[in-house]
């Protein structure tokens, strides 16, 4: 299976890391001002609750073909992973702590912000 940026993926792929060894720990209770993520989990499974600041979802990822794209904005739990769980990111830019909002609240306050601009 091949993924290209751009095309398969909606943005230009900068970075590409694995989230492995999470049986009973949950992932992510962060946002981003500015990334897109796209998950896939190539092995195993794992639920991703996405909260836009209105609603939450819940996401069962277990097929490696298929992808979330998460997108700036978007509070995200990665939970239940199994215990051969692969997930697989794409990132749209390099690791920049300043991009991360790991403060629930103040999520909720620029989520409020951004939506009135």
């Amino acid at each position: 299976m091949a993924v290209n940026g751009g095309l398969d993926v909606p943005f230009d792929i900068a970075r590409v890391y694995y989230i492995v060894g999470t049986k009973g720990h949950a992932r992510g209770f962060h946002a981003h001002r500015k990334l897109h993520q796209i998950l896939v989990c190539v092995s195993g499974s794992c639920r991703v609750i996405i909260d836009d600041g209105h609603n939450r979802r819940e996401h069962f990822l277990d097929r490696p073909d298929s992808g979330l794209h998460v997108k700036p904005y978007q509070w995200r739990e990665m939970v239940d992973f199994s215990a051969d769980c692969v997930l697989l990111v794409l990132a749209s830019a390099h690791y920049d702590e300043a991009d991360y909002i790991r403060d629930y609240d103040v999520f909720l306050a620029e989520t409020t912000t951004a939506t009135l601009e």
